[in-house]
């Protein structure tokens, strides 16, 4: 038996990998990727990974493997912007009505929204909410604006979720 060919691979790997067990194995999928993807987001699931058919198994780094990740909205209170020349602006979030930080989302927006976006911050300039750090380029705002953040799914917090608003 060859190894290095994924099936092959694949089905060592199944053998091993009792029903008991806590890890799953994944059957392979046929059809298109893209049709797959859709079926997998819509399910509401983090993603999935790709690998191609006649790859040999190689460690370290390798184009071999494909991660398609998916995303989710949430809707967020903002708490401010934080704008420094040379850096891209983000804006500290809260779990709507708690004001409770939850992380920062980068704000990835067109040119237009950005700047209605600030007109909106300096027109509901407020004070920071309680227990916030520092931070000097913050401009906070008073409680009630919220904001669409799209995020990769199954992130716990956004400080760990990869966010634009």
């Amino acid at each position: 038996m060859r190894i290095g060919a994924l099936e092959d691979r694949r089905e060592i790997l199944a053998g091993l990998i009792g029903s008991d067990s806590r890890i799953q194995f994944s059957e392979t999928m046929p059809g298109e990727a893209n049709a797959i993807y859709h079926l997998i987001d819509a399910a509401g699931l983090e993603g999935m990974v790709s690998k191609r058919r006649d790859s040999k198994y190689r460690s370290g780094p390798t184009t071999n493997w494909l991660k398609t990740k998916s995303f989710t909205e949430s809707e967020l209170e903002l708490l401010g912007v934080e704008r420094e020349k040379g850096k891209p602006a983000f804006a500290p979030m809260a779990e709507p009505g708690t004001r409770k930080y939850v992380g920062s989302a980068f704000v990835s927006v067109k040119r237009e929204m950005r700047e209605r976006l600030w007109k909106r911050v300096q027109e509901h300039a407020g004070p920071p909410p309680k227990n916030m750090p520092k931070r000097p380029a913050t401009q906070w705002v008073k409680p009630g604006i919220k904001a669409r953040v799209k995020h990769l799914r199954g992130e716990e917090d956004l400080q760990t979720r990869r966010a634009g608003c």
